[in-house]
């Protein structure tokens, strides 16, 4: 079977074959940590989770490298307006993070790099462009010199016209050309900086990830990821200041998922659709927010809605809750199904692969042998695991204790049920449906089967 990712770089979906057989690195731009993530943030760190276990179907040995931007003017801005230390506001952040990505079920990476622990690496850079001509001061900055490498523009067949606008350049007179971005720029002592061969400065954005990359993947590595927002400027600087000084091609595949908006139009706050990941966990659980970002295809626009997570946690409802009628069975051990297999390996095509999902626990809920049962139950979870979904126990996931919500005795619920299914013997149905409305005005759904009530979370 082959796996085939499509390539910003050709426009074309290319068969994937790894630069060393068996071996595949792969690096994803993190966030930047000044605030908490944004449900557009979430998107790619998702999509590159399911790449990334998909990698590890295919090849023995997989680098994932996410990295954290830890030092940024929007730190320091956030840190200006709120008195907060810069650590404390990137530690809290970053921990938030990780808190918030994890409960979105996305794996941690191999390597986690901080840009300010690498600045002997982002120093070593410059130096090798300011020695080929592709790099040069001014008044303080170091600059690379756009119009000095004949490639730039290649990743997102911007013209020249293009390059300035999009760029939106500051208008500065240390600049050679209008195109040409900072690799440093001057710090003051109130603000981070590091004693470099051209001055107390602070790195550019761009210049981190060459870095970053390089030094855990090599100079040329398999598979770059991020947003489509980041192909330009920042994915095609990447390319120019690593091939001009490594002299030798950066990334071979360059993969980007596509633009997310919330409630039909890009986020804002002042049109209250600003979703941070951490305010939507108060509300709903991960799993289904994962949901929602899996069933487009990850090159596609998603139009991200509150409505939709509600819906996507009713679709996870059905699928935990043929899980739950399935927990007297035991889950024969499987391997991913192929078909699961064959949809994500064609440019991880997870609708498809839900959709063989949904086959799945349509057979699982309508075979009565015991074997089969078992065998299609562990197809189902291995499916799953390929995609981040299903691997709660479905009691832990239908008796989920939201945030904000007044928590539940279970132990007096199962008392109630109890209850009412001794006045459902003696026939007392209106003790019984007392029971129930009480129950359901404490967002408590029953549902009555052959092995008796079971109970859920609205």
């Amino acid at each position: 079977m082959t796996l085939y990712l499509y390539n910003t770089l050709s426009r074309e979906k290319e068969p994937f074959k790894p630069l060393n057989p068996g071996a595949v690195g792969m690096y994803v731009c993190g966030p930047t940590v000044y605030d908490y993530a944004h449900i557009g943030n979430a998107r790619p760190v998702v999509v590159f989770d399911v790449l990334y276990r998909l990698l590890k179907e295919f090849f023995s040995r997989v680098t994932y490298v996410r990295n954290i931007t830890d030092v940024d003017d929007k730190i320091n801005a956030a840190s200006l307006a709120s008195g907060e230390s810069i650590r404390s506001i990137t530690e809290r952040t970053a921990r938030a993070f990780h808190e918030d990505m994890a409960a979105l079920g996305a794996l941690d990476p191999d390597v986690e790099p901080r840009a300010t622990e690498h600045i002997a690496e982002m120093i070593s850079l410059t130096t090798e462009l300011l020695k080929a001509g592709n790099a040069y001061q001014a008044e303080g900055h170091v600059m690379f010199n756009v119009p000095s490498w004949d490639g730039y523009g290649g990743l997102s067949r911007n013209n020249r016209d293009d390059i300035l606008a999009g760029a939106r350049v500051e208008v500065a007179p240390y600049k050679k050309d209008p195109a040409d971005f900072v690799l440093w720029k001057p710090s003051a002592n109130d603000l981070p900086g590091w004693e470099t061969p051209w001055g107390r400065c602070r790195p550019g954005w761009h210049l981190e990830c060459s870095a970053m990359s390089c030094k855990y993947l090599g100079e040329t590595f398999d598979i770059h990821g991020g947003g489509q927002d980041l192909i330009f400027p920042h994915h095609e600087n990447e390319i120019a200041q690593s091939a001009c000084a490594h002299g030798k091609p950066f990334v071979r595949y360059w993969v980007h998922n596509g633009y997310l908006m919330a409630e039909g139009e890009k986020m804002s706050k002042s049109l209250g659709n600003f979703y941070t990941v951490h305010d939507l966990l108060k509300e709903f659980p991960g799993e289904a927010i994962r949901l929602v970002l899996l069933q487009t295809h990850y090159r596609r626009p998603l139009d991200f809605t509150k409505a939709g997570i509600a819906e996507a946690k009713h679709i996870l409802d059905k699928f935990y809750g043929v899980l739950r009628n399935a927990a007297g069975i035991k889950t024969e051990p499987a391997s991913t199904p192929a078909e699961v297999i064959l949809a994500l390996a064609d440019d991880l095509n997870t609708p498809l692969a839900l959709t063989h999902m949904h086959e799945m626990a349509g057979i699982l809920n309508k075979v009565d042998n015991d074997d089969s049962r078992a065998f299609v139950k562990g197809r189902l979870l291995a499916a799953g695991k390929a995609m981040g979904l299903l691997q709660q126990n479905p009691e832990d996931w239908f008796k989920r204790q939201p945030e904000g919500v007044a928590s539940i005795d279970a132990a007096a619920v199962e008392a109630l049920i109890a209850q009412r299914a001794e006045a459902r013997r003696n026939k007392d149905f209106p003790a019984s449906d007392r029971i129930r409305d009480q129950l359901a005005a404490q967002g408590i759904v029953l549902e009555d089967g052959a092995g008796g009530t079971i109970w859920r979370r609205e």
